[in-house]
């Protein structure tokens, strides 16, 4: 008998080694980033997906669900995620709540944004797309490595170790980046984008960044404020003008045709693409956006 109930045991114990901690980030982004860094100890399930907006995203009875079976729930924080406390709510949450944005610099969004209450995406004065800059990313590193070695204390120092190794990538890539930029003068780094999102990634590497609509994709470029932007492209010999995965392209075609500026590309501000697409991870996304603005400059 004895022997019979210790044969079990060890028949169980490579199913109890194989149990993943479920995990929910809120977008891919920061899904990515969760994953990089815990590895086969995690289960980790995005709500919003790959070129899916998350300004935007309304919660589904399916999105409560994953929710209520995570023990860990990542966010970005800074106001992304306005639907992220009614959901937590529903879900009746339990578990460990990560702020990966937790006690950066933030920067400040533009004056005359404005927070679309009804749909509960306010940012207040705050820019929430704070990944866009890889020095501020290393304190998401710590928020996340810390935030599952609450959860799963036995994996300690497998998060650490992955947290560690994930930084010095990401640092490489801010090194990359640096010389990339150092390239071109000052100067001439001005590109226009569909909405404000790439305000850290400007204040990072000395990148004056143009934007038909604010910090958030739910925020309306007036027609006059178009018409603006239109004068200050001529004006400031804007020649970078980029579209963006998840944003609505009309307006940036519109002031295109009217500037006389070709459309360079596309760029990637708040998803990561498909596998099969430039910026599946974070760490391709920031050298896809890089290496495109640049060559813009040439």
């Amino acid at each position: 008998m004895k022997k019979t109930l210790a044969a079990l045991l060890l028949l169980g114990m490579p199913a109890l080694a194989l149990a993943k901690v479920p995990v929910v980030a809120s977008f891919s982004i920061i899904a990515d980033m969760t994953r990089e860094i815990g590895g086969d100890r995690v289960d980790v399930v995005s709500l919003v997906g790959p070129d899916q907006d998350a300004h935007v995203f309304q919660p589904s009875p399916a999105d409560i669900k994953k929710v209520s079976a995570a023990k860990v729930l990542v966010t970005n924080g800074l106001g992304l995620e306005g639907w992220m406390t009614r959901l937590d709510k529903a879900a009746n949450f339990r578990g460990a709540v990560v702020v990966a944005s937790k006690g950066i610099k933030t920067r400040q969004a533009p004056e005359e944004e404005h927070a679309d209450e009804d749909h509960g995406h306010d940012h207040g004065d705050v820019d929430p797309h704070a990944w866009h800059d890889p020095a501020r990313v290393q304190t998401y590193i710590k928020n996340i490595s810390a935030g599952l070695i609450q959860a799963d204390p036995a994996g300690k120092a497998e998060y650490q170790r992955r947290a560690a190794d994930y930084a010095a990538k990401v640092k490489a890539v801010d090194d990359w980046a640096k010389q990339q930029f150092a390239a071109v003068p000052v100067a001439k780094r001005k590109i226009l984008t569909s909405h404000d999102a790439f305000g850290y990634l400007g204040e990072r590497y000395q990148l004056k960044v143009l934007a038909i609509q604010g910090v958030s994709t739910e925020s309306e470029a007036s027609a006059k404020g178009v018409a603006q932007l239109t004068r200050q492209v001529r004006k400031e010999g804007v020649k970078a003008i980029f579209m963006e995965n998840m944003s609505d392209a009309r307006l940036l075609k519109q002031l295109s045709t009217e500037a006389k500026v070709q459309i360079g590309g596309k760029l990637y501000a708040d998803a990561l693409s498909g596998p099969s697409g430039p910026a599946a991870s974070y760490l391709q996304l920031m050298r896809y956006n890089v290496d495109t603005i640049v060559k813009s400059f040439r």
